[in-house]
């Protein structure tokens, strides 16, 4: 009887060894991909910088170049 249940716990041992193999493997993919969405987030955000300060030199040059209306 002790032989029996030492061996079930030991499957029981051995399944959970799987899983937490697997567990890891999967939080490791997600860590990949945090890592690859942050990356690319911060890219946005300086592309949405250039872009806007782009906007407001064009602006601002677009207003000097003008001529006043009451000329």
């Amino acid at each position: 009887m002790d032989e029996d249940r030492i061996i079930e716990l030991e499957i029981k041992q051995a399944y959970q060894e799987d899983l937490l193999q697997a567990l890891n493997g999967i939080v490791s993919q997600q860590q990949q991909q945090i890592d690859r969405l942050e990356r690319t987030c911060a890219l946005l955000n300086e592309r949405i910088k250039s872009v806007s300060e782009q906007r407001q030199e064009g602006e601002n040059t677009s207003h000097q170049q003008e001529i006043p209306p009451h000329y």
